[in-house]
């Protein structure tokens, strides 16, 4: 018996021990836990000043959408013998300064893909990779504070397709009036004064005239989740054929060390460029495609893949 009672009240003494230790470790943990999360808060409080901070404001956050394709003898379809793929990809980045007296607001934004469609059974079709969505837009805007929320501003902005039409047509928007900024993410530019030069091998289409600009732009991070819109538009004062206007949309989800989902989609509206592509049609429509007598469609894109924050 004596035998049985000494192991007994050894395990129960280290039942005990080992019960106070745990109570002991689950209290030190909440200390722990306490004081990480006061660090924590007095490292996002010195983010804040810092991000408070005059000064250039950086950032970058981009779109990759891939997918590729084979198939060999595939008889349920109507090319059996075939490769294909599709790449896209889009960056949106900016460089803002914001002085006392005045600010410096710098964008950019891209998007390309390509398309292949490679039918193996025909000898002259192509295998190579064939650009599709084609943007690329470059803003800088300088403004003269008159109050926290008003400026006197300059504005200048360069649009064209860079893979297969490199400014063919370019439009460059320079002009000069009023920028508002209500609250600090959200920049609306009105310029009553605006010049739209346009660049284009078809002089018989793209015109170049004198009229009123207005941009809004919007960009955003919380948290994991970056937003840019983006929406731009040129009034010609010579005619209404000769105005257009785009809307760009993008956004990001992180999801782990900078990686997550990202969607991007646009919108356009442009005569010219509607009765330019109108006439590149072969045959050419009857009766003779005209300003007048053109359907204008808007003009859309989309792109959904990765993501990549910098």
């Amino acid at each position: 018996m004596k035998k049985l009672v000494f192991p007994l009240l050894a395990m129960l003494t280290f039942i005990t021990v080992s019960g106070q230790t745990i109570e002991e470790l689950k209290t030190e943990q909440g200390t722990k836990k306490d004081s990480i999360a006061d660090i924590q808060g007095r490292v996002d409080a010195l983010q804040g000043q810092i991000d408070a901070f005059p000064g250039w404001k950086k950032g970058a956050f981009g779109t990759i959408g891939a997918n590729i394709s084979g198939f060999n003898n595939w008889y349920s379809q109507g090319t059996p013998n075939n490769s294909a793929g599709n790449i896209g990809i889009t960056l949106n980045s900016f460089a803002n300064l914001d002085r006392e007296k005045f600010f410096w607001r710098n964008s950019g934004n891209i998007n390309l893909q390509w398309v292949k469609l490679d039918n193996k059974n025909d000898a002259t079709d192509s295998d190579s990779f064939n650009g599709t969505t084609d943007v690329f837009n470059i803003m800088s805007l300088y403004g003269y504070k008159l109050s926290d929320k008003f400026a006197i501003s300059a504005l200048g902005e360069y649009r064209t397709s860079i893979i297969n039409n490199f400014n063919d047509p370019g439009y460059l928007d320079v002009g000069v009036g009023a920028t508002w900024t209500p609250i600090t993410d959200l920049v609306v530019v009105i310029h009553p004064l605006n010049y739209n030069f346009v660049f284009a091998k078809n002089d018989a289409v793209y015109e170049s005239s004198a009229g009123a600009k207005i941009v809004v732009d919007y960009t955003k991070q919380l948290g994991a989740v970056s937003f840019k819109t983006n929406f731009s538009t040129f009034q010609s004062y010579k005619s209404s054929d000769l105005s257009n206007w785009t809307w760009i949309n993008s956004f990001g989800y992180t999801l782990w060390k900078g990686i997550g989902l990202g969607f991007e989609f646009g919108l356009r509206n442009n005569k010219q460029e509607e009765l330019a592509n109108a006439l590149a049609q072969t045959p050419v429509p009857t009766p003779d495609p005209t300003f007048d007598n053109i359907d204008v469609k808007t003009q859309s894109y989309w792109l959904f893949g990765l993501n990549y924050a910098f």
